[in-house]
Formats: C-alpha cells, sequence, structure tokens
C-alpha cells in the first residue's frame, strides 16, 4: 500500500486552492492500491492558506525543535506542520503503507527539495517535516520527479 500526496491526484488542497494533478502519477498508480494524504489541511491549515517554508536545514531540524515553518506573513505554523505530519504517519501505519509518492518541494512533502525559507524561489536540498517523519519511520519517500 502506498501514501499519496492528494494534490498530485487532483484534491484541490494546494495552499493557493488548486492542486498538482499529475497525469503521469494517475497512470503510475493504475493498479496500485493507494490512499491519498494533505499534512497541512491534517494539521489545521485551511485551503487555500498563505505560502510556508522551513527556516532551518529541512524538516528534520524541525521535528527536533531546531527550527520552524513560518508562512510568508511570519507566523509561525511550525506546530500545524509536526501535528500534520505526525497524523499522515498514523494514517500510513494504518494502511500498512512502506512507501510514499510525496510532492516534491512542499514543506510537508518534499522528499529532494524544499524552498530555502526565504520566499524568493530558490530550492534547496531538503526535506519536508512529513518526509523527514516518513523516513524516521521506515516509509521509502519518493517524488512525482523521480517517476
Amino acid at each position: 500500500m502506498l501514501v499519496v500526496s492528494a494534490c498530485l491526484v487532483g484534491v484541490n488542497c494546494k495552499y493557493n486552492g488548486g492542486n498538482n494533478d499529475n497525469e503521469k502519477v494517475k497512470e503510475f498508480l493504475k493498479d496500485k492500491e493507494y490512499i491519498i494524504i494533505c499534512p497541512e489541511q491534517l494539521g489545521g491549515l485551511t485551503t487555500p492558506r498563505k505560502p510556508s517554508e522551513i527556516n532551518c536545514l529541512d524538516g528534520r531540524d524541525v521535528l527536533c525543535g531546531n527550527g520552524k515553518v513560518i508562512s510568508c506573513e511570519s507566523v509561525d505554523v511550525t506546530e500545524n506542520f509536526v501535528n500534520g505530519a505526525n497524523e499522515s504517519l498514523k494514517i500510513a501505519q494504518m494502511f500498512n503503507c512502506d512507501k510514499a509518492l510525496l510532492k516534491e518541494g512542499s514543506p510537508s512533502c518534499g522528499c529532494n527539495l524544499i524552498y530555502d525559507g526565504t520566499f524568493s524561489g530558490k530550492k534547496i536540498p531538503g526535506k519536508g517535516v512529513t518526509a523527514a517523519l516518513f523516513i524516521e519511520n521506515n516509509i521509502e519517500v519518493f517524488s512525482e520527479k523521480e517517476l
């Protein structure tokens, strides 16, 4: 069983109210059992919401308390991101998921790249909060860019 970022299959849960509908993802999932998640919604954030970025190295630092997730209006939304990651993990474990197909670049779901925390559009190597928690719990993560 696979857990998948909901935005990748057309659910309007992206920060701006849209989605990241991806035909390659849908084709990949055709013959697979999967469940969808949006960690940011599961953490209590609304859709739409202000964009947020991690202000430290990556999601691992956030989980350890060594960094924060901050919105573009300088609001600390760390608790929402950590709660959403924990709820996502509960769902993944409930369904015995051992792999997760997550949205690259997201402060929750980024597997290889995240935004650098400056809201300049620059991406850096790193993991989102949910991706980092999944990895800590032996769930293999990969992004739509790796299909």
